[in-house]
């Protein structure tokens, strides 16, 4: 499985271990493994009235059909069957009104509606008789009683007119104030009630947009002219009073500072209200990874400012989190990784990190000298890293961040020892946007095609952020661009100056408003310019190829090639993608996309080396978390050598 976009074609073995207790005084039930082949039928007792039931006569109609089942009293406790033929009759009873009002409610005005219990049938005019009882008596302990809902529809009324009235006049809005595309039910719709509700949230929003905190829609009793089979509505909405923000205020903190969660609320008192600044708040505030809840509180009248206050309640996590993965590649081949961290360490919600990964290559190393078969102490690989942050230097919106780490990484490619230590500043202009700047040093050696290098380097390197996207791990619109820059002073092999940029930018687009289609494309640069592509060490060249690139190609495999066909690594790189994501339903969706790029062995792209394609399709199984993603890609014009699919697994979207 890919969770850093490291390789194709992998294989995982898990071992599920369960326990089945059966009980003999159960009753036997069919085999239907999480009700795969729909619900099993009720068992019969001798001590309760079993009952099976059914809704008949909205089979056309599977939205109001739902509408009856959840409210029926009837099929919430159809797995809890009544002790006698009294109780269940009275459910049925309370569910003759509320079945009626939920058809209404779907449009149906002159829809009939009876309970057949035992083959006798109950009304709203007609209650049920003593037989009837008796008659669900008869059958306890003995078989399952059938209760159907019977409805008789009727005809499907539709809106005859639709206006929308400014309470305080009682005259309708100017355009220019209430365009007419907000109200989303228009006449010769189906009349109803749901549709109602979200033409009624839709208003709201809109003028809570436009700074109207305390805005109230209500509607008139709609006029019902069976004659005809029309409903007139009337929506009634009272803006209140345009507002700003008023104080904003902090509370839940216990060991954190509450200072440090006031730097990360970039809206100020005397800002625009609107239903986006509440949201960004809290998306914000809940980047502070010592916090593990969010909450804002709008207050319900405005402050003596004039404006809305609002109050952040937070809640702290655990301050220290361990955990750690086994994994098994059949590129990587197997590791461990651990890992230890510290969310508040001196209280003002500081973040240490520890991180340790041991890994045995299984690869081959085509330009190194062979190894016999057995254990190689030479292929084992690692990483220990420690990363420390610093939020809210002094309460402004400065963070203090500080890595180092020291790495054996093997690759087909190369082999890299090296020690890197980086501390920077970053300056939070706003959640969306950033820059960060620092000094870097790097000591190492580098084996590849090219031969061994000896270096070191000194850095100053600077970064920038812009992130206007919803979602992490599942954008659904927005833009993303991080573009990074960095001079070195090169000591020993390394050349005495050069420069290593790159930048990337994905755009996101919904092509609905349920955001169930989406256009999602990337594009990446990156250039070293100075110095020469030998004297470079080979962990600093860029290369294309994996997850996280060109799928379908091996990790790493892109770039200009020596006379022997080996990849040695290019001085410029050019990336591109792009998904069309499509979800079918709540949970399931899938993803056609087209990768392109390559590595090329000057500071430009200059045709070194020939432009690689790949294209494929992905499965998205979506969870509260993010989407679990699987990707097949297949590489387009394959040469010798090359695997005709590879396959990728992780959670998130691919970029």
């Amino acid at each position: 499985m890919v969770a850093d976009g490291k390789a194709s074609s992998r294989v995982g073995v898990g071992l599920v271990v369960g326990v089945l207790l059966i009980g003999a005084s159960s009753p036997a039930r069919a085999f239907n493994p999480f009700g795969l082949f729909g619900e099993s039928p009720p068992s019969v007792t001798s001590t309760a009235v079993a009952y099976q039931l059914a809704v008949e006569g909205l089979r056309s109609d599977a939205a109001a059909r739902e509408a009856v089942r959840d409210v029926s009293v009837l099929h919430r406790l159809r797995n809890e069957p009544p002790q006698d033929g009294d109780e269940l009759v009275r459910r049925a009873e309370a569910d003759l009104p509320r079945i009626v009002d939920a058809l209404w409610g779907s449009g149906y005005y002159a829809a009939q509606v009876s309970i057949v219990l035992g083959g006798q049938a109950i009304r709203l005019d007609r209650p049920a008789s003593a037989s009837v009882r008796a008659a669900i008596n008869s059958l306890r302990g003995r078989a399952v009683v059938p209760v159907a809902v019977m409805v008789e529809p009727g005809p499907l009324y539709r809106f005859g007119s639709v206006v929308v009235l400014d309470r305080r006049s009682g005259q309708p809005f100017d355009p220019a104030v209430l365009p007419p595309r907000i109200v989303t039910v228009k006449p010769g719709d189906a009349a109803r009630t749901a549709d109602v509700l979200q033409a009624a949230a839709a208003l709201s929003d809109h003028f809570r947009d436009r700074s109207h905190p305390f805005v109230r829609v209500s509607r008139r009793a709609p006029v019902i002219d069976h004659p005809s089979q029309t409903v007139d509505l009337a929506l009634l909405v009272d803006p209140g009073e345009k507002a700003g923000l008023g104080a904003i205020g902090v509370s839940g903190t216990r060991q954190v500072d509450p200072a440090v969660v006031r730097s990360f609320i970039y809206a100020r008192p005397g800002d625009p209200y609107s239903r986006r600044a509440m949201t960004d708040i809290r998306r914000s505030v809940s980047r502070i990874e010592a916090l593990g809840g969010v909450r804002v509180r709008e207050g319900t009248s405005l402050d003596a400012t004039g404006g809305v206050p609002v109050e952040v309640e937070v809640t702290e996590r655990p301050p220290r989190v361990l955990g750690g993965s086994i994994r098994y590649s059949t590129v990587d081949g197997p590791a461990l990784k651990a890992y230890w961290a510290h969310r508040n360490l001196f209280g003002g919600a500081e973040r240490l990190r520890l991180d340790a990964d041991l890994f045995y290559f299984t690869g081959r190393q085509t330009w190194a000298p062979p190894v016999g078969p057995g254990f190689n102490a030479g292929n084992l690989g690692g990483r220990l890293a420690l990363s420390f942050l610093k939020p809210a230097l002094w309460g402004s919106r400065n963070d203090f961040l500080f890595d180092a780490y020291l790495q054996r990484e093997l690759t087909d490619l190369y082999t890299s020892n090296l020690f890197n230590a980086t501390a920077a500043i970053r300056h939070r202009f706003t959640d969306s946007f950033s820059v960060r700047a620092g000094v870097e040093a790097e000591i190492g050696r580098s084996t590849d095609v090219l031969g061994r290098f000896d270096y070191g380097l000194v850095g100053l390197p600077v970064a920038v952020t812009y992130d206007t996207t919803d979602r992490p791990l599942d954008p659904t619109r927005g833009v993303r661009v991080t573009a990074s820059m960095t001079p070195y002073l090169g000591f020993g092999d390394a050349p005495d100056l050069f420069a290593v940029g790159r930048i990337q930018a994905s755009a996101y687009y919904a092509l609905d408003a349920e955001a169930r289609t989406i256009l999602a494309g990337r594009v990446a640069f990156g250039s070293i310019l100075g110095g020469t592509l030998a004297a470079i060490p080979a962990s600093r060249r860029f290369y294309a190829g994996g997850g996280g690139s060109v799928r379908g190609f091996d990790y790493k495999s892109l770039g200009p090639r020596n006379m022997f066909g080996d990849v040695t690594g290019g001085m410029s790189l050019f990336e591109a993608s792009v998904e069309a994501r499509v979800r079918l339903t709540e949970t399931i969706g899938v993803v056609p996309f087209f990768d392109m790029g390559q590595a090329y062995s000057g500071s430009f792209p200059n045709g070194s080396a020939p432009m690689r394609y790949a294209v494929g399709l992905g499965l998205r199984y979506y969870t509260a978390v993010g989407p679990i993603r699987f990707d097949v890609a297949v590489p387009l014009a394959r040469r010798q050598g090359e695997r005709p699919y590879a396959f990728y697994v992780s959670i998130g979207q691919a970029f």
